[in-house]
């Protein structure tokens, strides 16, 4: 229940921030749905441990406030034993955050970006409208008189992108193509001006074939790791000369095999510090309280780490530092 509410509610800001492209690109609802919903399983990786813990803490203080887990323990149940429903739980919800993490959400992630890329750009001629001035991205517009499909009549073109290389094309006829490289225009029987630090250059041609360029083109953003399948992010590592993309494939893999383990680690930390503060009568009613702020202490300190790894070693150590304290806290639950 926690996870469909939580889920619900990332998806439904998720829609308010991407309500842009039913207002500026006349894109279908379902569409919209579609793409939108491909974020799902990526909220879903991020919110789980969350939600595990939540969960545990709110079914443990209330066996703890109607004095089940007393009764329980005075029968004769350790604390490892009172636990195991918790830990069990914590386990599935792990295996699922790992099917998530490498296999899911880079598959969700890739047809986000490449749907989203598709409603932005790869059906742009569907949002050209006639007779009007219509702004494709920033720096680039376009004019048509007549649209027919693909098929353009009396075309305009304006691209300011670049302050040394700015263009501006009219043409009788264009044709709006799809290719490997993305979104092109074919135009015929036309002018082309051009201003640059090379000066002023003017002249007609009888076809000319123009890449309209609306990729990212910061190679910084469009490197956008969460979109990479695991296998490949591995390949990567090795062979990955720019440090910051190297940063990243790091950051991301830390994410993708380390982050399903906080599942268990959070899971541990509620119920140790629930079922031993439950023996303490007077000071049980802290332990909430405290399960919270531990659980804040370690989410920041691991969250906090894992974005500073710039290394392979770190990476291990990020990893074998969570191991560690997991087993440091299944000693501390297993110990009478």
């Amino acid at each position: 229940m926690l996870l469909l509410i939580l889920t619900g509610l990332a998806w439904m800001m998720q829609i308010m921030s991407m309500m842009k492209f039913l207002i500026n690109y006349g894109i279908k609802f379902s569409s919209f749905v579609y793409l939108t919903s491909l974020m799902i399983p990526f909220i879903v990786s991020i919110i789980l441990p969350f939600v595990t813990f939540i969960a545990i803490i709110f079914i443990y203080n209330k066996m703890i406030t109607e004095n089940e887990i007393t009764v329980m323990a005075a029968s004769g149940l350790s604390p490892w034993q009172l636990a195991r429903p918790a830990i069990k739980m914590a386990i599935f919800l792990t295996i699922i955050h790992f099917v998530l993490s490498i296999w899911i959400v880079p598959t969700s992630q890739a047809m986000f970006y490449s749907t989203q890329w598709n409603l932005r750009y790869g059906l742009a001629h569907l949002k050209l409208q006639e007779s009007a001035f219509t702004k494709m991205a920033n720096g680039l517009v376009v004019y048509v008189d007549n649209v027919s499909g693909q098929d353009l009549n009396q075309v305009m073109l304006s691209d300011m992108r670049d302050a040394n290389n700015q263009m501006l094309i009219f043409a009788e006829r264009g044709k709006l193509v799809s290719t490997v490289h993305g979104l092109s225009i074919i135009t015929d029987n036309g002018s082309l001006q051009m201003f640059g630090k090379n000066g002023f250059t003017t002249g007609t041609f009888d076809s000319f074939d123009m890449d309209l360029n609306l990729n990212d083109n910061d190679t910084d953003v469009s490197f956008r790791v969460r979109r990479i399948p695991t296998k490949d992010l591995l390949n990567n590592l090795i062979t990955q000369e720019d440090l910051r993309r190297h940063k990243k494939t790091l950051v991301e893999l830390c994410t993708r095999f380390v982050n399903p383990f906080m599942n268990l680690v959070l899971a541990i930390v509620c119920v140790l510090i629930l079922l031993k503060s439950s023996l303490l009568r007077r000071k049980a009613s802290f332990a909430p309280a405290a399960a919270v702020l531990s659980m804040a202490c370690i989410m920041a300190i691991y969250m906090s780490v894992s974005n500073m790894i710039t290394s392979i070693t770190g990476l291990v150590c990020v990893a074998l530092g969570v191991f560690v304290l997991l087993l440091i806290l299944t000693g501390l639950l297993i110990k009478k």
